[in-house]
């Protein structure tokens, strides 16, 4: 199978491209730093720094995973821009692309993320749920919009709304050594919910969506069993063997993040109802597995 990737330098990305080229896979990895890509994958990857001309490659499906780092920087007016020109506009000119490809992809898999839900503090949330309003929802509703409209061109087009991602980095890495100090604990209250996956799950998930063509709409791409946050903690801490119990204020969150504290100060249950009624079986399905697979691999 032939695929473009976009996104491929990121966490997620990077084991998507690894576990592709052992399937055998040719890859195309569009990337603002293709000598990243071909760093990380020298001679294995075709690195591209911008889309091609229409009909300069073929690729037989498209994985969108493109979009600026969502808690890197504190959000303000400029950065929430940008979170939405690398995600909404980015896709719109990808879907753009493939219109104006004579031999199109079949298939288009777009990133998306649980935030698609706004903040929810009661009730589980499956795909079929009611969202509350905010910039989370606007961001991810209108990102999986700019993807759908890949459907007018006849491909088959899967959302994937991809909760806190347990892995050697990403979010976990940024956790860990505070704890291993024994600095960690709740992040304010510590009620909020957390929709966690593991890294194998979310990569033979996105695999799965990409060889079954019967499969098309959103998915939530999350542990069925979410956990609190101080949940969250108390188990990491207990795998360290380091105490977790200092308190992240939520003031300091929201001095050091603004408006996008509130990705960790509020939170949801999200549930994954179609894949469980697919029969996916999640490698993954308790929080303390998960975390001692990924402690093990550090």
């Amino acid at each position: 199978m032939k695929v473009l990737i976009t996104g491929g330098t990121g966490f997620i990305g990077q084991r998507l491209i690894e576990k592709r080229l052992s399937a055998g896979d040719e890859i195309y990895c569009l990337s603002r730093d293709p000598e990243k890509v071909q760093m990380l994958f020298p001679s294995e990857v075709s690195a591209l720094s911008e889309l091609p001309k229409p009909d300069e490659i073929v690729v037989d499906a498209v994985i969108n995973l493109a979009g600026e780092p969502i808690l890197d920087k504190r959000w303000n007016d400029k950065r929430k821009q940008q979170l939405r020109d690398s995600r909404i506009e980015f896709t719109h000119d990808l879907v753009a692309w493939i219109e104006h490809q004579t031999n199109k992809p079949k298939t288009l898999i777009s990133g998306s993320a649980i935030g698609f839900y706004g903040s929810q503090a009661e009730g589980v949330l499956d795909e079929e749920s009611s969202s509350q309003p905010g910039f989370t929802y606007d961001l991810c509703a209108e990102w999986e919009k700019a993807a759908f409209k890949a459907k007018e061109f006849n491909l088959r087009v899967c959302t994937i709304r991809t909760g806190i991602v347990l892995g050697e980095g990403g979010a976990l890495a940024k956790m860990i050594p505070p704890f291993k100090l024994g600095l960690g604990g709740p992040i304010g209250r510590g009620g909020q919910w957390m929709s966690w996956i593991h890294i194998d799950d979310e990569i033979d998930i996105i695999e799965m969506l990409l060889t079954h063509e019967h499969l098309h709409g959103s998915f939530n791409l999350t542990s069925p069993n979410a956990v609190t946050n101080k949940q969250f903690s108390t188990t990491l801490g207990a795998i360290l063997k380091r105490p977790a119990f200092i308190p992240m204020p939520s003031f300091v969150m929201e001095l050091l993040l603004g408006e996008g504290a509130e990705l960790l100060l509020e939170g949801q249950n999200v549930y994954p109802k179609k894949l469980l009624d697919l029969g996916y079986e999640f490698k993954f399905t308790e929080l303390e597995s998960a975390l001692r697979a990924v402690v093990e691999r550090c």
